[in-house]
């Protein structure tokens, strides 16, 4: 735990972060369950990983405001890896990428982080925004007995071929969900997160009371949410599974290092305060090898909860591990309430998310450069969306690295030619 937050530390700090935490908390719980289900894991997973990893992320990272969790950069990844390999690999994955992440800790990989192109950064989050968006669209129209696939296209194509089989209360229901969130905002802007719980619940509630029947809600699809955190378990390991998830432990290690690092950048932007980035990335690690023992997905640092935190007056640690009891509560506690909400209530919620995620100013700005930026800005998206993260990312770094060389030979050139 990051001890300076304690100097001068008061009661009144205290009382903020205990609020803080619980505001924070409030806006994890649609988010964890949300972006559970796009991962296509049960929703309690969501959960389970908001309370394990945000509990550990604020005991052991290197910013004393980080807000862990799932997150929203995952999706596309985790949903690929549950197709092709099953939610039980996922797990091993989950805990490998921690092991990864504590060397790249070890080796002080994060003082690297600079260097990372932008152009790939926000390339890859705006196909990751693309990819969750696209994704909501069944839900949202109520074509929840559709097949998934690993690939956007095929996704689309498989909505485009069962429109015939879309529910107009599923439709009804998300469009409310999504003016009440607008409206909330738009009226509220301090809301902020707060106006996705009050669209799930004021949506779920109109729902269940009209077309109760004519709906699907999480209990229907995935049962009811157990109101108890699991035994820890951890499911079997084999050097042929290490060897076929080693690929995808590297891209969800990578993820969570770029994820939680910006996200630390930012609070520091905020507070004129500095992170610890190898203590960041340790901490992450040992919080992603805990967390899959929990049947938890894995977790990283999240812009939005963490900016909340922060302007919710939050001084230290106290306001993460907060956040996290609350949530823990509310699952002992309301768990089995969570199983009315309807699925299509929350399509609106991640698509919101989704469109914040996007950076489209940051994508349109290096469009208008019509430079090698823009070069690899759109080889990096096109290929996130279109085949997977790490061929966007991979593509977009070897894209970058070659017209970085063609930069420096041009400029060897320039300065023989002075010379001579």
């Amino acid at each position: 735990m990051n001890l300076e937050a304690f100097r001068g530390y008061s009661s009144h700090n205290l009382k903020n972060d205990m609020l803080s935490g619980i505001v924070v908390g409030i806006i994890a719980i649609p988010l964890g369950l949300g972006f559970a289900i796009a991962s296509g894991t049960a929703p309690v997973a969501g959960l389970y990983t908001t309370i394990v990893a945000g509990l550990l992320i604020s005991i052991l990272g290197g910013s004393r405001f980080q807000i862990g969790g799932p997150t929203g950069a995952f999706v596309p990844v985790l949903l690929g890896i549950v197709l092709q390999f099953g939610y039980e690999n996922l797990l091993i994955a989950g805990f490998m990428a921690g092991i990864l992440l504590i060397i790249f800790g070890l080796c002080k990989v994060g003082s690297l982080i600079k260097f990372f192109p932008k152009s790939i950064i926000i390339g890859f989050q705006s196909g990751i925004a693309v990819i969750i968006f696209s994704g909501q669209i069944p839900n949202f129209l109520g074509l929840h007995n559709i097949e998934k696939h690993e690939y956007f296209h095929l996704n689309i194509k498989e909505i485009i071929g069962n429109t015939h089989l879309v529910g107009i209360y599923s439709i009804i229901t998300a469009l409310l969900c999504l003016l009440i969130i607008l409206a909330v905002l738009r009226f509220f802007p301090k809301a902020g997160g707060l106006s996705y719980l009050i669209g799930i619940l004021v949506s779920s509630l109109v729902s269940s009371l009209f077309f109760s029947n004519q709906i699907e809600t999480i209990g229907s699809i995935y049962g009811e949410i157990p109101n108890q955190l699991p035994v820890p378990h951890f499911p079997e390991v084999t050097i042929e599974k290490i060897l076929a998830l080693l690929p995808s432990s590297f891209v969800i290690a990578i993820l969570i290092g770029l994820q939680s690092l910006l996200t630390a950048r930012v609070a520091d932007e905020m507070t004129h305060l500095r992170h610890n980035s190898k203590k960041e990335l340790i901490g992450q690690g040992i919080v992603n090898m805990v967390t899959p023992l929990f049947y938890g997905i894995p977790a990283a640092g999240e812009v939005a909860r963490t900016v909340t935190n922060i302007k919710n007056g939050a001084s230290s640690p106290i306001a993460g591990i907060t956040h996290a009891l609350f949530v823990l509560l509310v699952l002992l506690l309301l768990a089995p309430y969570a199983s009315h909400v309807a699925l299509a209530s929350l399509a609106p919620v991640l698509m919101v998310v989704s469109w914040n995620i996007s950076k489209k100013e940051q994508f349109a700005s290096i469009l208008k450069e019509k430079s090698g930026h823009t070069l690899v800005l759109m080889v990096t998206f096109l290929l996130t969306v279109f085949t997977n993260l790490t061929m966007g990312i991979g593509a977009g770094l070897c894209l970058s690295s070659l017209l970085f060389l063609k930069e420096r030979m041009k400029d060897n050139g320039n300065q023989l030619k002075k010379a001579s």
